[in-house]
């Protein structure tokens, strides 16, 4: 059991780094605390996913000699799938624009609000 935990510390990783994420996001109550958690939860989630895209001793998905000369069967266990990087690669761009997104409006919370606590913040709104 102990074999199997270590040879997966890579998900452990990720779970652990999730978990700081999700903590940042629903335990702490500094507005950019939680945007800092959101975006290590991101993180973790694209990190895990480029992680089981991952194939020892496998190629990348270029096929040689394909139009003029006669055509092999192509074995796609010898390749690396391209799609789940290509789709992180999306994702990333996602997350940095989320999170500037998340600064602007911090920015503008902060400036009316003059806080970045969540509970001053619901007070002031509450009076």
């Amino acid at each position: 059991m102990l074999d199997f935990i270590i040879s997966k510390y890579n998900y452990w990783m990720y779970i652990i780094l999730m978990m700081l994420g999700f903590y940042g996001m629903i335990a702490k109550k500094n507005l950019i605390k939680k945007v800092i958690g959101m975006n290590i939860f991101q993180t973790a989630i694209i990190l895990f996913f480029i992680s089981t895209a991952a194939k020892r001793g496998a190629t990348i998905p270029i096929v040689e000699h394909g139009h003029g000369e006669a055509v092999h069967a192509i074995h796609a266990i010898e390749y690396v799938n391209p799609l789940p990087h290509v789709l992180m690669l999306t994702a990333i761009v996602v997350m940095v624009s989320t999170l500037g997104v998340a600064l602007a409006i911090l920015i503008m919370i902060y400036r009316r609000y003059n806080t970045l606590e969540e509970d001053e913040i619901l007070q002031v709104k509450g009076k």
